[in-house]
């Protein structure tokens, strides 16, 4: 989009450039418009006026006329000097878009959050994130949930969202987190919750779902694609009941940090041992077994041979047999039965905390 930039479309989203207009006029009459009609008009995206369906990324759907309207608005009138001016020149602007687009936009406004927010929005950019994030902890006032999978937290990942937590704390604001069993070992974490004190309950499990937040349990944040550089703002009632039952009964099989582990019950079987047991009965690969519990495919192939030693197995078929005959193809800590797309994948990632 070489000599498309912001260079050339010096403007706000009450003032857009003719073309922006034409663009997001026909976004507005017909739902959406496909990626390639966007490319001229980088400011359509830079003012947040367009972002991507999430059911097809190669189309762009537009803001609701009135979201962008209100939005404006709150700038104004943070503008003293002019907000006469810009007021008026961004209800006039976008009462006529709206016009255009009331009966595509029916729909989607009854299940808008009471705040004026988007059901479902795409974030599309670290920053986008970023900044969705730090809204939604300003306006938290009750309890966060999160799901973190993955194995050790790295410094990173429990220092970039840091201040958000901190906020939430001197807010009075009670913060429950879910990890794996493999995140116990890290000191990160043990520091973290440390510091963060009785504000923060943490417990584990075997294995969790992909990462998810939640605020006040009104609105979520998902990851949206593999390395996690967009994600899924989500305000839809009947979705955020989904994943705080999700969450729920995750929390109710998980194990407090502060509690040990129970051990399994068989001699010279660890619990994590018995976890990937439990995997191998069901057919999973190393590499779904590893990712799943947060360790490396190298380390979960050295609990593999330790497992097979202890079980007198020579190959991997009778490793089968003898788990099935100890009993340790139904291991107590297994997940209750949760949406494919919601399998753990730990990648770094702004939703990171």
């Amino acid at each position: 989009m070489a000599g498309h930039g912001t260079d050339e479309h010096p403007h706000g989203a009450d003032r857009l450039c003719d073309a922006g207009d034409r663009v997001y006029s026909r976004a507005v009459r017909r739902g959406r418009v496909p990626r390639t009609d966007a490319e001229p008009v980088p400011c359509l995206l830079e003012l947040a006026l367009l972002h991507p369906d999430p059911d097809d990324m190669d189309w762009l759907v537009p803001t609701a006329p009135q979201e962008v309207m209100t939005r404006l608005l709150r700038g104004v009138y943070d503008e003293v000097g002019e907000s006469h001016r810009r007021v008026g020149s961004a209800v006039a602007a976008f009462e006529r878009y709206a016009g255009l687009g009331r009966r595509v936009q029916a729909s989607a406004m009854a299940s808008a959050s009471q705040e004026g927010g988007a059901a479902i929005r795409v974030l599309d950019g670290l920053s986008r994130i970023q900044a969705a994030m730090d809204d939604a902890t300003e306006a938290c006032t009750g309890e966060v949930l999160t799901v973190q999978p993955g194995g050790i937290r790295r410094e990173p990942e429990l220092t970039e969202g840091l201040h958000r937590a901190l906020a939430l704390r001197s807010r009075g604001v009670r913060m429950r987190d879910l990890y794996t069993h493999v995140a116990r070992h890290g000191q990160g974490l043990l520091n973290y919750l440390e510091l963060m004190g009785e504000a923060v309950e943490a417990r584990t499990l075997d294995e969790v779902v992909d990462r998810l937040i939640l605020f006040d349990r009104t609105v979520a944040f998902i990851p949206a694609n593999a390395d996690h550089t967009m994600a899924l703002e989500l305000r839809h009632p009947a979705l955020i009941d989904y994943f705080v039952t999700v969450f729920d009964r995750l929390w109710r099989l998980a194990i407090p940090v502060a509690a040990p582990l129970p051990d399994t019950g068989i001699e010279g079987i660890s619990h994590r041992e018995q976890s990937i047991a439990a995997l191998l009965a069901d057919g999973h690969q190393d590499a779904v077994i590893a990712e799943r519990l947060g360790i490396s495919v190298r380390t979960c192939r050295a609990h593999i041979a330790r497992l097979s030693e202890t079980l007198g197995a020579a190959s991997r078929t009778q490793l089968g047999v003898r788990i099935a005959q100890v009993g340790l193809d139904g291991a107590a800590a297994r997940l209750p039965d949760v949406p494919a797309q919601l399998t753990p994948v730990d990648r770094e990632s702004p939703t990171a905390r």
